[in-house]
């Protein structure tokens, strides 16, 4: 019963390093591995142990005779690479390789700029040394990155991957400061003379453009934008996505787009239990388009999407969910590679017009965004392939045009990274110049930021080790000079400038809201899209950690009048309906400037083991005690301390 790895493998390599037979390929050192789409198991080598399942993050391993109809492709895709790399060697991989030591056991404090996985994987590896302590810094109030906010809402089992960022947030030395911005809130040059090292991870935020005449045009937009609107992304929220019109056009066939067009064309029923935006989600649930067109300049057998990507949206035509359409311009499906041998299956399948489509069309290419004051259609012409001086094919236009009339176009063409900080930029590459990481001594990057808009979520943990190794051997050369100032006053000067930094403890308060916002509906979570209320969520839950930390828990030793403070605390049960809140109770008759009594000090010492308020209430003197719950008026409402859960 060989295990089989399915679509939501996210490269992380767990599993390799768990394998006892070194049967998952292909492995970090293996020169395709930073390019893989997924790993595969070989079902010849499986020896049926189950550890690469129990180590993956994402639950993209099963035994075979556990998977679904829309798994079963990838039984035969795991066995098919090893036919084409037979990897050989079968010498296990060490579980456990040699814990390296720094020479200087001193305290070392490193910044990682950026939450995302690339960020992330960073401070996990830099946390294996324990005179290490690692702050993560992110300009959104939340982490994780695309995680979060680029992978779609119907692929829940590779956000799992969150659960191995929680374990790493867990480890000693980790902490957040989330909502800063570096280059606004705090300086490169701060944070450089508070830290011995600071590595950059910011990815690629930027969308390649499409350089065609309209692209300016209310209606055509990034489809990176598309999917931090849907996914809740607080930039994002007040998109204009016009869902009016019957087709959207999206530019360019990677998986971003696949994933654009198959959110689009879904009922908005399969979506609810997700953690869509609730905005998005009501847009997409009153949308009135029918057809999404994937546009490719080049033929299928150059097709930028991933066979995994490929395979999903394989089994949602074959459920009859939508209809899946493939039209390749005159070029031959590549009938021996696993990707035509998909696209044949889909053009196998029989349409039916009354569901909604997603139409697969290669070799078109954009000329012109149409349209007066917003897109009302995109014009577009055939290509051909030719080989170029190199001996790649590339995509040559025919001259034979026709305009697709479309109220939507997306542009879904590639990420490049903007500049950052005052890092040095190669503007052709899009990256930061580096070696393995390094760009000088005491100054690193890791993820998009160093390799460019390439790889998976797995892809930037061996990025990321390498990186750490420069850095490592870096400390251990005396390159890294120690800070000028203590990295512990960053909070006190980001205050000082009306910064508020979430840590760690905020931002799980703010995850436990969203997943109780989310079960209360049936959902995974319920997003929260607004800046300012991810601030207030994070800092009322906050003031009631201090408060709890502060008092603990209720009295349980007696003290002078505590008998009398209990009864008249019983008091407080009757009047709760007309404070509001759950109160010790004062009876005062007469002027309230009456000095205070013995029963009125034994309420307040109560009050203060307590996390409840004291109400101070005012009847005549003549009124019978039995009376005041009809009679009295609130004179005071003062809490001794931030009332906290009622």
């Amino acid at each position: 019963m060989p295990y089989v790895v399915t679509q939501s493998c996210c490269s992380d390599a767990s599993c390799v390093l768990a394998c006892p037979v070194n049967c998952i390929h292909p492995a970090p050192g293996d020169p395709d591995f930073a390019t893989a789409e997924m790993l595969y198991i070989d079902p010849d080598g499986c020896v049926d142990c189950g550890a690469c399942a129990t180590a993956c993050p994402v639950d993209a391993i099963k035994p075979h005779t556990l998977l679904t109809p829309a798994e079963e492709p990838f039984l035969a895709l795991n066995a098919e690479y090893f036919e084409v790399f037979p990897h050989a060697d079968r010498t296990p991989v060490a579980v456990v390789p040699p814990q390296r030591r720094l020479r200087d056991p001193r305290p070392v404090r490193v910044a990682v700029v950026g939450a995302g996985p690339a960020g992330l994987y960073a401070a996990d590896e830099l946390l294996k040394h324990p005179e290490l302590r690692v702050d993560v810094l992110d300009r959104l109030p939340t982490p994780h990155g695309l995680v979060r906010a680029g992978v779609a809402p119907d692929h829940q089992r590779t956000k799992q991957t969150e659960r191995l960022f929680r374990q790493i947030e867990d480890q000693p030395g980790f902490g957040y400061l989330l909502g800063v911005e570096v280059g606004r809130d705090v300086s490169r040059a701060e944070l450089d003379e508070r830290y011995d090292a600071v590595i950059w991870t910011v990815g690629a935020s930027a969308d390649k453009p499409l350089r065609v005449p309209g692209e300016d045009l209310p209606g055509s937009l990034s489809a990176t934008e598309v999917v931090g609107w849907y996914n809740g992304h607080p930039d994002h929220q007040d998109l204009a996505v016009d869902l009016d019109r019957e087709r959207v056009v999206v530019v360019g066939n990677g998986n971003v787009a696949l994933d654009v067009a198959r959110v689009l064309t879904l009922d908005a029923e399969r979506l609810r239990g997700t953690d869509v935006a609730g905005l998005p989600w009501a847009q997409l649930a009153q949308s009135r388009v029918r057809e999404v067109v994937v546009l490719g300049r080049r033929g299928p057998a150059q097709a930028a999407f991933t066979l995994p990507e490929l395979v999903g949206l394989v089994a949602l035509a074959e459920q009859g969910v939508v209809d899946v359409l493939v039209e390749t311009g005159g070029a031959d499906l590549p009938a021996d590679t696993p990707v035509g041998r998909q696209l044949a299956r889909l053009r196998s399948l029989p349409a039916d017009p009354s569901r909604r489509r997603i139409v697969l069309r290669f070799l078109t290419q954009p000329l012109a965004v149409l349209g007066e004051d917003r897109v009302t259609g995109l014009e577009v012409g055939r290509t051909t392939l030719q080989p170029g001086p190199d001996g790649t094919l590339r995509a040559v236009g025919t001259g034979e045009t026709e305009v697709l009339d479309c109220g939507l176009v997306l542009r879904a063409v590639g990420y490049h990274v903007r500049e950052v900080a005052d890092l040095p930029y190669d503007a052709r590459t899009g990256t930061v110049p580096s070696d393995r990481g390094r760009v000088e001594p005491g100054t690193y990057v890791a993820g998009w930021v160093k390799r460019g808009p390439t790889g998976f979520i797995g892809t930037n943990k061996s990025c990321a080790q390498e990186t750490v190794t420069q850095l490592l051997d870096d400390l251990d050369a005396g390159l890294v000079t120690p800070p000028a100032r203590d990295a512990d006053d960053l909070g006190a000067l980001l205050a000082s400038r009306g910064v508020t930094a979430l840590d760690l403890a905020d931002w799980r308060a703010l995850d436990a809201e969203e997943r109780r916002r989310g079960a209360a509906g049936g959902r995974v979570r319920a997003k929260i899209v607004d800046r300012e209320e991810m601030l207030r969520v994070a800092v009322e839950a906050r003031r009631e950690r201090v408060t709890r930390s502060r008092y603990p828990s209720r009295p349980k030793a007696r003290m002078p009048g505590m008998r009398k403070a209990r009864k008249n605390a019983s008091l407080a049960t009757t009047t709760t309906s007309m404070t509001g809140i759950r109160c010790l109770t004062f009876w005062t008759c007469g002027s309230t400037r009456a000095r205070p009594t013995p029963l009125f000090c034994a309420t307040a010492k109560m009050a203060r083991k307590t996390d409840w308020p004291i109400c101070i209430w005012k009847a005549p003197t003549s009124t019978a005690v039995g009376s005041i719950p009809r009679c009295c008026k609130a004179v005071a409402l003062k809490a001794a301390r931030p009332i906290a859960g009622y």
